[in-house]
């Protein structure tokens, strides 16, 4: 079944480089980013999970937790490693879950038989601490992930995650926000104090009133 925003992320116990977990328990209060790689020793992967690892602490920064998932096992998850750090110049630093019964994968539906009815594409999940899914991505499996398009993702949803607001197109960290339509003229200005309207419903606040 696939998952929708909102749902729980399912929870699940595996196998991974840094020992086993328990998804959710492992989680804890902290946000999470749970991406599939179709298979050990492939070119985009090796690239993804390093700039993955380059980029540990900024999610960190960011109260998120970075967890990988391949179809192989852990066995060829710690071989390929050396090939990560080697090429990619940054080695390994977050769990890589091993799958090769594919129970991860079929819990998150990453296996699409007509892509390949072996081979995990790959998703993306951005979940949240209360466990709910908050962003789902899936890319064929040619395609490598644009990170810093997740820590942007992250950043919006942080942002906008207690308050009624909202981010425009192309938004950055720092880039004015939305108010959301469902917050009056007068609440608006109580909340955030003025605001800029462009129209009735589309109404911007610098990001240092959110």
């Amino acid at each position: 079944m696939a998952i929708r925003l909102g749902d729980t992320a399912p929870d699940f116990t595996a196998p991974t480089t840094e020992g086993e977990i328990s998804f959710h328990s492992w989680l804890g209060d902290s946000w999470g980013v749970l991406f599939s790689h179709p298979k050990d020793f492939t070119p985009v992967c090796t690239t993804e999970l390093g700039r993955a690892a380059a980029l540990k602490e900024a999610f960190a920064s960011r109260n998120t937790k970075i967890i990988g998932v391949s179809v192989d096992s852990v066995e060829d998850h710690h071989a390929w490693a050396g090939d990560i750090e080697r090429t990619q110049g940054h080695a390994l630093n977050f769990p890589l879950v091993g799958d090769p019964d594919r129970t991860v994968a079929t819990l998150y539906d990453m296996i699409h038989p007509n892509a390949d009815n072996t081979l995990t594409v790959r998703s993306v999940f951005v979940i949240a601490p209360d466990k709910t899914v908050k962003l789902t991505l899936t890319y064929p499996a040619s395609t490598g992930r644009n990170f810093d398009e997740l820590l942007r993702v992250i950043d919006s949803l942080q942002l906008t995650a207690h308050k009624q607001l909202a981010t425009p197109a192309d938004w950055k960290a720092g880039d004015d926000v939305i108010v959301a339509p469902s917050v009056s003229d007068d609440e608006a200005r109580e909340r955030f104090g003025d605001f800029t309207a462009h129209t009735s419903y589309l109404r911007t606040i610098p990001a240092s009133k959110a």
